[in-house]
Protein backbone atom coordinates (compact mmCIF):
# COMPACT_ATOMS: atom_id res chain seq x y z
CA UNK A 1 0.00 0.00 0.00
CA UNK A 2 1.19 3.24 -1.36
CA UNK A 3 0.11 6.65 0.57
CA UNK A 4 0.76 9.60 -0.31
CA UNK A 5 2.82 12.29 1.63
CA UNK A 6 2.18 16.11 0.63
CA UNK A 7 4.62 17.86 -0.10
CA UNK A 8 6.14 21.14 1.77
CA UNK A 9 6.65 23.58 -0.78
CA UNK A 10 9.21 26.27 -0.87
CA UNK A 11 8.82 29.56 1.01
CA UNK A 12 9.69 31.64 -1.61
CA UNK A 13 7.06 29.77 -3.85
CA UNK A 14 3.96 31.76 -4.48
CA UNK A 15 0.61 30.44 -3.20
CA UNK A 16 -1.71 29.12 -5.56
CA UNK A 17 -5.08 30.60 -5.90
CA UNK A 18 -8.16 28.01 -5.95
CA UNK A 19 -11.11 30.26 -7.03
CA UNK A 20 -10.68 33.37 -9.44
CA UNK A 21 -10.24 36.41 -7.93
CA UNK A 22 -13.33 38.93 -7.79
CA UNK A 23 -12.16 42.14 -9.90
CA UNK A 24 -14.66 45.32 -9.51
CA UNK A 25 -15.91 46.69 -13.08
CA UNK A 26 -13.86 49.75 -14.19
CA UNK A 27 -16.17 52.65 -14.71
CA UNK A 28 -15.43 55.22 -17.25
CA UNK A 29 -12.82 58.31 -16.60
CA UNK A 30 -15.17 61.56 -15.69
CA UNK A 31 -13.96 64.60 -14.11
CA UNK A 32 -16.07 64.85 -10.50
CA UNK A 33 -18.70 66.82 -10.38
CA UNK A 34 -19.23 69.54 -7.64
CA UNK A 35 -21.91 68.41 -5.70
CA UNK A 36 -21.41 70.99 -2.73
CA UNK A 37 -23.93 73.52 -2.20
CA UNK A 38 -22.35 77.02 -2.77
CA UNK A 39 -20.30 78.69 0.37
CA UNK A 40 -22.96 80.77 2.42
CA UNK A 41 -21.42 84.77 3.33
CA UNK A 42 -19.51 84.60 6.51
CA UNK A 43 -22.23 85.57 9.06
CA UNK A 44 -20.09 87.79 11.98
CA UNK A 45 -20.82 86.14 15.27
CA UNK A 46 -21.72 87.99 18.19
CA UNK A 47 -18.84 87.28 20.81
CA UNK A 48 -20.16 85.88 23.64
CA UNK A 49 -18.89 87.31 27.39
CA UNK A 50 -16.74 84.32 29.24
CA UNK A 51 -18.33 83.18 32.05
CA UNK A 52 -16.72 84.39 35.56
CA UNK A 53 -13.35 82.16 36.92
CA UNK A 54 -12.17 80.63 33.31
CA UNK A 55 -8.91 81.50 32.23
CA UNK A 56 -10.66 82.86 29.32
CA UNK A 57 -11.68 85.87 31.86
CA UNK A 58 -8.96 86.24 33.89
CA UNK A 59 -6.58 86.57 30.04
CA UNK A 60 -9.60 89.61 29.40
CA UNK A 61 -9.32 91.12 32.56
CA UNK A 62 -5.62 91.40 32.69
CA UNK A 63 -6.03 92.87 28.80
CA UNK A 64 -8.42 95.34 30.11
CA UNK A 65 -5.41 97.53 32.44
CA UNK A 66 -4.45 100.37 30.13
CA UNK A 67 -0.79 98.99 30.68
CA UNK A 68 -2.05 95.70 29.46
CA UNK A 69 -0.49 92.36 30.54
CA UNK A 70 2.96 90.97 29.30
CA UNK A 71 3.74 87.32 28.12
CA UNK A 72 5.09 86.31 31.42
CA UNK A 73 2.31 87.46 33.17
CA UNK A 74 -0.31 85.50 31.05
CA UNK A 75 2.13 82.81 31.47
CA UNK A 76 1.87 82.95 35.68
CA UNK A 77 -2.21 83.44 35.25
CA UNK A 78 -3.05 80.95 33.02
CA UNK A 79 -0.13 77.75 33.71
CA UNK A 80 0.23 77.69 29.64
CA UNK A 81 3.51 77.64 27.87
CA UNK A 82 4.22 80.61 25.62
CA UNK A 83 3.23 79.06 22.53
CA UNK A 84 -0.16 78.36 24.12
CA UNK A 85 -0.86 82.29 25.26
CA UNK A 86 0.11 83.95 21.89
CA UNK A 87 -1.90 81.19 20.13
CA UNK A 88 -5.27 81.87 22.09
CA UNK A 89 -4.81 85.50 22.02
CA UNK A 90 -4.61 85.16 18.39
CA UNK A 91 -7.21 82.67 17.63
CA UNK A 92 -9.76 82.12 20.61
CA UNK A 93 -9.64 86.33 20.95
CA UNK A 94 -8.46 87.72 18.09
CA UNK A 95 -10.49 84.72 15.51
CA UNK A 96 -12.95 83.26 17.21
CA UNK A 97 -14.25 85.98 19.78
CA UNK A 98 -13.54 88.82 17.34
CA UNK A 99 -11.76 90.47 19.83
CA UNK A 100 -8.54 92.84 18.78
CA UNK A 101 -5.56 92.38 20.87
CA UNK A 102 -2.89 95.01 20.54
CA UNK A 103 0.92 93.58 20.46
CA UNK A 104 3.25 96.44 21.45
CA UNK A 105 6.72 96.77 23.46
CA UNK A 106 6.53 97.78 27.26
CA UNK A 107 8.56 100.75 28.57
CA UNK A 108 11.31 97.49 29.74
CA UNK A 109 11.12 96.29 26.50
CA UNK A 110 9.44 93.41 27.37
CA UNK A 111 6.63 91.94 24.77
CA UNK A 112 2.90 93.14 26.04
CA UNK A 113 -0.52 92.62 24.95
CA UNK A 114 -4.09 94.98 25.78
CA UNK A 115 -7.38 95.06 24.17
CA UNK A 116 -7.36 97.61 20.90
CA UNK A 117 -10.39 99.65 21.03
CA UNK A 118 -10.43 99.17 17.08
Amino acid sequence: MTTSIPQERPKNAPVKATTKARVAKRRPHAAPTNTKPARKAAQAKKPSPARGGTKTAKILDLLKRPAGATLKELMKTTGWQAHSVRGFLSGTLGKKMGTPVESFKSDGGERAYRLSSK
